[in-house]
This record gives C-alpha cells, sequence and structure tokens, in this order.
C-alpha cells in the first residue's frame, strides 16, 4: 500500500505545478496584453534638430493607446540644467476633442491636434539658451494612470552647416553609367546573337546550294550525265 501512495502523492504534487505553471503563462500573457494597450509617445524616428540662432523651431511629439483615452495629461518641461521649466500643459477629455492648452512660456505655441493624437509644440525665436532636452510627458487614466515620456534634443548653431553633394552627384554618375555600360552590353550581346543566327542560316543555305551544283557538273546520281542516252552497239 505505501508504494501506491507515493504514486498518488507524487501525481497531486505534479498536477499543482502543472497548476502553477499554468497560472504563471496566463498571469504573464495578462499582463503582456496589458503592457502592449500601455500608453506611449514618441518624438519620432530622429529625436533631435538643429537649428540656427534666432529660427523657429517644431518640437514634435505624438501619443498611442490601443484602448483609447479619458482625460489624458500632457505637458512639456525643458531642462535647464536639471531644473525642469514648464512650457505648457493640458488635458485631452477624449479622443477627437481638442485641449485647452495652458502655455506658460511666452515663446511657446502649441500646434497639435488630438485627431492625429499630436500635442507637438513650435518654439518662436531661439537663442542659444534654448539648447538641451525637451522632455514630452502624458499620462492616461483610463490605464491606471499609465504614463509616458520621450525626450528631444535641440541644438542651436551660428550657421547651418553646407552639406556637400559633391561627392554624392559622382557615386551618382558612376552608378549611373556603369548600370548603361550593363543594359548596352545586353542590347549589343542580343543583337550580335540575332546576326550571328541569321550568318549561320545564310550559310547554311550556301552550302546546301553549293553541294547540287557540284553534284551536276561531276555526273553523279541525279546530275545532267545521267540524262544521255546510251549508246547503240
Amino acid at each position: 500500500m505505501e508504494p501506491r501512495k507515493s504514486v498518488g502523492s507524487f501525481l497531486r504534487g505534479r498536477a499543482r505545478s502543472g497548476d502553477v505553471v499554468h497560472a504563471g503563462l496566463v498571469i504573464a500573457l495578462l499582463f503582456g496584453v496589458w503592457y502592449t494597450q500601455a500608453l506611449e509617445v514618441s518624438v519620432g524616428k530622429i529625436n533631435f534638430v538643429e537649428a540656427k540662432n534666432g529660427s523657429t523651431v517644431l518640437l514634435p511629439c505624438t501619443y498611442h493607446s490601443c484602448i483609447g483615452i479619458s482625460n489624458l495629461y500632457f505637458n512639456w518641461h525643458y531642462n535647464d540644467n536639471g531644473t525642469m521649466i514648464k512650457l505648457c500643459e493640458a488635458v485631452i477629455p477624449a479622443e477627437g476633442v481638442e485641449p485647452n492648452v495652458k502655455i506658460t512660456h511666452d515663446r511657446v505655441e502649441f500646434v497639435g491636434t488630438s485627431k492625429a493624437n499630436n500635442i507637438s509644440i513650435r518654439l518662436w525665436n531661439i537663442t542659444f539658451e534654448d539648447e538641451g532636452e525637451y522632455i514630452c510627458f502624458a499620462r492616461n487614466p483610463k490605464e491606471k494612470h499609465r504614463n509616458h515620456s520621450a525626450i528631444f534634443y535641440l541644438y542651436v548653431v551660428t550657421e547651418l552647416k553646407v552639406v556637400d553633394k559633391t561627392l554624392k552627384v559622382i557615386i551618382s554618375s558612376i552608378v549611373g553609367a556603369v548600370i548603361s555600360a550593363l543594359i548596352l552590353a545586353m542590347v549589343l550581346k542580343a543583337v550580335l546573337f540575332v546576326v550571328l543566327s541569321k550568318a549561320k542560316e545564310k550559310n547554311k543555305e550556301c552550302l546546301v546550294g553549293s553541294s547540287g551544283i557540284d553534284n551536276t557538273e561531276n555526273g553523279h546520281t541525279g546530275s545532267k550525265a545521267d540524262n544521255k542516252a546510251t549508246p547503240k552497239a
């Protein structure tokens, strides 16, 4: 009887272990689904801009949530050597509803729209003191106040660098010339193939014709000599 009890205990232990594993997998799956639905803000693939002193720049930012938004709060801050300076803030009540943006900087303009999930701003008449990090932040109460932020870098210069396109033009010209040469070679190859094929057919016709003439002149079978009458005895 003891072996049976041991086997039964072992199986029950294995079953409990399997339940724990299954429960863990379910929790991980639910967590993964929740995470993919979480709020995300983005400043684009290129998170910096180089602008001339005195110009106007766009600081881009968009938000995304798979389950939608409700009273989405967002703001922009400038990191002034560790001191966070608020530039603007607002609440978007629902999708498609434009926010009433509170501007806290005299050279900042809100240019986004909730219809495109856009919360970008524009900074006018920039100076060298404006160079640095700009943080776009958003919080969505619909996702248990899930929040996210992204950093955009502004570099202010005296003059914008002039990109030398000479090398690019040379490379493009070389590539174009190589492609043209390849196309020309293929065309010439096709034409040469056609010419050689026709020449080969013509040679065959000449050989057949000359063979017939030789047979006639030499009195071979089928030649004119065979047509002569046999002399009488």
